[in-house]
C-alpha cells in the first residue's frame, strides 16, 4: 500500500500516525461516546483509489449493486467494517457490510428483497440468492437517553447520525474504515489504517465503557486478533479478565452464534487458547473449564478437536457444530458419568445418559445449543463406552450405526490425547475393513494375547423327535 495522505498535504509516516492518533483522541473526547451530538470536528484521512489495494473485482456483485442503488437514489453509501479490513489485510472477506444515511424504511423502499430485523438497533437485510447483505443507517453518538441495563449494556440504540458519528461508534479502529463508492477512496476517521500497519487491534474509546456497552466485543477482539494474527492493544486486553463475567448478561442464543464464529474456524485453536487465558472460556463453558484446568490431557483433547476442525475447513470438507460441542463438553460429561458410576453405583448406560442430560441442561443457560446439534452430540458421547464391546454381533451393529463415523473420529482424538487406548482405536480402524462378522480383528484378552473377536457356537444335534441327540 502506498503512503496515505490528507486532503491538504502528504505526510510522513510518523507525522500521519501522530496526527491520526490526535484526531482519534480529540474525537473521542469530544463525542465522549455518551455525550450529546456535536458539530463535525474531525477531518478524515482520505486515501484515493490509486493508493490502496481494494478493487471492485474483489467485492461481490450483490454488494456493488446495493452500493450503486443507494448512491443513484441520492444517498451516501459505503462498504464498511470487516470487508474493508480484510481486503486491506490481504484476507478474503467472509461477507460485506454497508453503511448509509438512508433510514431503514427508505432502504426497504429501494429493495423488494429487504427485511428489517433487530430490536437493539434496526438493520436492513438485503438478500441476493444465498448472499445476505447487512445495511445499517449511520448511528449517532450515545447519550443519556440510551436505554441501558444495570451493567451498562445498551438495550436500545435506534439513534441515527452522520458518517463521522458512525465511525466513532464502531468497536475497533480497523473496523472503522469506509470504502466510498463515489470515488473508491478509503475514509479513515479513527486511525484504523495505522493500526492495520502495526497489526494491532485497538478499541475506539475507553475499553471498559465499550465492553460494558456490548460484552460480545471481548469475544470479537479474540476472533479478529486470531484471524489476522494481530495483537490486542494492551489496555483493550487488560480490561477483559475483569469484565469477562459480563458475558453472563448476554442472551444464550447470541453467544451460540459467537461461539460458532470463533471456534468453527481455521484459527480456532489459537482463539481457544486466548479465550482460556483471558477467562472468557470459563464464563461460557464453566463445567468443562473446571475439568480442563486440572487435566493437560483434556486440554490437549479439546485443542486437537479444534485443530481437526480447522484441517477439515482448510480442505473444504464439511464440519458440524455437533462435533464441536461434543468436544467442548466432553470433559464435563466424562467427569460426571464417572462420578455417577464410581460413587453412586449407577450402571454405565444410566450414568452416561444422566451425565449427558445434566451437562447439556446446565450449559444451555450459558450458551444455547439447538436440539439439532445437541442430540447428535449426545449420540457421539453415548457411543464411546460401546467401543469397548468388541465381541459378537455388538461390534457389527456399532459399525452400522448412523453416527459411527463421527463417534469413531471422536475416539481417535481421545486416543491421541491419551484418554483412550491406542490399541482400541487401531482395532476399530482395522474393523472397518472387515466384511463379515468372522473377519473382525482378534480382541486382546486381559493378558494381552489375541483372542478371536467371535466364537462360533457349537450347535447340538437333535434327533428326529426334536429332543437333543445323545
Amino acid at each position: 500500500m502506498r503512503q496515505p495522505f490528507t486532503r491538504e498535504k502528504r505526510a510522513s509516516p510518523l507525522e500521519w500516525g501522530a496526527s491520526a492518533l490526535r484526531r482519534l483522541a480529540d474525537g473521542v473526547a469530544s463525542f465522549g461516546l455518551f455525550g450529546s451530538r456535536v458539530a463535525t470536528i474531525v477531518d478524515p484521512v482520505r486515501i484515493p483509489r490509486a493508493e490502496h489495494s481494494i478493487s471492485r473485482s474483489q467485492i461481490s456483485s450483490a454488494t456493488l449493486k446495493v452500493l450503486y442503488t443507494l448512491k443513484d437514489a441520492g444517498y451516501e453509501a459505503y462498504m464498511v467494517g470487516g470487508g474493508v479490513r480484510d481486503l486491506l489485510a490481504g484476507v478474503p472477506p467472509k461477507d460485506f457490510d454497508i453503511a448509509t444515511d438512508a433510514k431503514p424504511e427508505q432502504i426497504r423502499a429501494l429493495f423488494r428483497n429487504c427485511r428489517l430485523v433487530g430490536r437493539r438497533f434496526l438493520i436492513a437485510h438485503v438478500r441476493f440468492g444465498s448472499e445476505v447483505l447487512e445495511v445499517t443507517t449511520f448511528r449517532g453518538p450515545i447519550s443519556d437517553s440510551h436505554e441501558r441495563d444495570d451493567s451498562g449494556r445498551i438495550l436500545s440504540d435506534n439513534v441515527y447520525g452522520t458518517l463521522e458519528e458512525d465511525a466513532f461508534r464502531r468497536d475497533f479502529t480497523v473496523n472503522g474504515l469506509y470504502y466510498d463508492i463515489r470515488d473508491f477512496a478509503i475514509v479513515d476517521y479513527v486511525g484504523g489504517l495505522e493500526d492495520l500497519k502495526r497489526r494491532q487491534l485497538r478499541l475506539i474509546g475507553d475499553p471498559e465503557l465499550r465492553y460494558r456497552e456490548d460484552p460480545v466485543r471481548m469475544l470479537r477482539a479474540v476472533r479478529i486478533a486470531s484471524k489476522l494474527g494481530f495483537e490486542i492493544e494492551a489496555s483493550a486486553r487488560k480490561a477483559i479478565p475483569q469484565l469477562a463475567p459480563l458475558l453472563g448478561e448476554v442472551p444464550a442464543a447470541r453467544l451460540f452464534e459467537e461461539v460458532l464464529k470463533i471456534l468453527l474456524a481455521i484459527d480456532a485453536a489459537a482463539s481457544f487458547r486466548t479465550l482460556c487465558e483471558l477467562g472468557l472460556f470459563r464464563e461460557m463453558f464453566p463445567q468443562s473449564e473446571a475439568v480442563i484446568s486440572e487435566s493437560p490431557q483434556l486440554l490437549q483433547f479439546v485443542e486437537s478437536a479444534l485443530s481437526n476442525t480447522a484441517d477439515r475447513l482448510a480442505r473444504g470438507a464439511t464440519v458440524s457444530p455437533s462435533f464441536l460441542y461434543a468436544a467442548l463438553l466432553w470433559p464435563a460429561v466424562e467427569r460426571r458419568a464417572s462420578t455417577l458410576q464410581d460413587k453412586q453405583g449407577h450402571p454405565p448406560a444410566v450414568a452416561w445418559t444422566q451425565a449427558a442430560e445434566e451437562v447439556v441442561a446446565r450449559q444451555i443457560s450459558r450458551v444455547a445449543i439447538p436440539k439439532r446439534f445437541s442430540v447428535p452430540a449426545r449420540e457421539i458421547w453415548m457411543l464411546q463406552p460401546r467401543f469397548e464391546q468388541r465381541r459378537g454381533a455388538r461390534a457389527k451393529r456399532l459399525l452400522g450405526h448412523p453416527r459411527f463415523r463421527a463417534a469413531y473420529d471422536f475416539l481417535l482424538l481421545r486416543a491421541e490425547a491419551g484418554l483412550a487406548p491406542q490399541e482400541l482405536a487401531q482395532w476399530w480402524t482395522d474393523a472397518q475393513e472387515s466384511v463379515e462378522l468372522s473377519d473382525l480383528p482378534p480382541v486382546p484378552d486381559e493378558d494381552g494375547d489375541a483372542a478371536p473377536a467371535t466364537r462360533k457356537r457349537r450347535r447340538r444335534r437333535r434327533s428326529r423327535s426334536g429332543k437333543p441327540a445323545g
